[in-house]
């Protein structure tokens, strides 16, 4: 029987079937190989009720786990559209949303911007024009759940069975928009800090919800995005244009001359920001494959050395 991941909890995944819906632990195998399901997958339910099997994923979103093990985390996964949401007061960050685009662009999912609590801002117009240099061509939707603006986009997207994903910080309206997209107040939310201009956040685990014809999936809030893998070329795409006309090939964008970056930036069609930006997130994303490949040569090391030492054991015994 087929199934779809909708919820994870501790021990336990909550699967939704054809015309039900139960709770299934996985098999003792898929633990020792740490090959954990999680929400939007689609899994083989044997007829004990048991998680044999995670089919193959069309998408999915990962980051570095928490901490200082070198580990990829799934995120969600099989999503068509993964919604990076903002709130338009004072959390709106561009170089946040830089990481977040180059995210959402290495799963394989289509990214869009949502704009939330534009009833709270006098700026909506000015953030939106900023977006817009760093999105190229990524939607920007301006929502306000309270005043009922733009959900009618929103609900465009779910159509056709797709799934979207919503990612963002912690108190930016991810759970009452879904709320408010299902009409009722599913998910618990609380009012708006008055102190930081921030709401509190209450999503503590990842679950998908039915919304008319499709799925949307909530997550909660990052507070920090660790990149496990991605490629700038989309989500720099103006960046790396400017870096394929330097005169070398190795320009590091300093004093070397036809520097095309640095002819951008004092003609002012790069900003100094958008650079900084673009070569943080290029020196992470770099440090991040040497520490795996490093730790994949450990491991095959360790593997030889246990192999050799089986060996060794075996030699005894034949020479006693």
């Amino acid at each position: 029987m087929k199934g779809r991941i909708i919820s994870v909890f501790k021990n336990l995944y909550r699967v939704s079937m054809e015309n039900r819906e139960l709770n299934a632990p996985i098999t003792g195998n898929m633990i020792k190989s740490a090959n954990f399901p999680v929400v939007g997958d689609y899994v083989e339910i044997s007829p004990e009720e048991q998680i044999i099997k995670i089919y193959p994923r069309k998408t999915i979103l990962s980051r570095k786990a928490a901490g200082k093990e070198i580990k990829e985390q799934p995120i969600v996964s099989n999503i068509d559209f993964i919604f990076i949401v903002t709130s338009l007061n004072k959390d709106f960050n561009l170089a946040r949303l830089e990481r977040y685009l180059t995210m959402v662009y290495e799963s394989g999912a289509k990214p869009c911007f949502i704009l939330t609590k534009a009833d709270l801002d006098d700026e909506v117009d000015q953030k939106v024009t900023s977006l817009e240099e760093i999105a190229f061509g990524v939607p920007i939707h301006v929502i306000s759940t309270y005043e009922g603006r733009g959900i009618d986009e929103i609900k465009d997207y779910l159509k056709d069975e797709k799934t979207i994903g919503l990612i963002g910080s912690s108190g930016v309206g991810k759970s009452t928009l879904i709320n408010r997209l299902l009409g009722n107040e599913i998910i618990k939310t609380k009012e708006i800090r008055t102190i930081d201009d921030k709401g509190k956040h209450t999503t503590t685990r990842r679950e998908m919800f039915k919304v008319g014809d499709g799925y949307i999936i909530d997550t909660p809030g990052m507070r920090e995005i660790q990149m496990w893998s991605g490629d700038t070329s989309s989500s720099f795409e103006d960046v790396e244009v400017l870096v394929s006309q330097c005169r070398f090939s190795d320009c590091t964008h300093g004093n070397e001359p036809g520097c095309a970056i640095n002819k951008a930036i004092e003609n002012g069609d790069l900003k100094k920001e958008r650079l900084a930006s673009y070569l943080k997130l290029k020196r992470e994303i770099k440090n991040m494959e040497n520490k795996i490949n490093h730790g994949h040569k450990f491991a095959e090391k360790e593997k030889i050395k246990t192999m050799m030492g089986c060996l060794d054991k075996k030699k005894k015994i034949i020479h006693r």
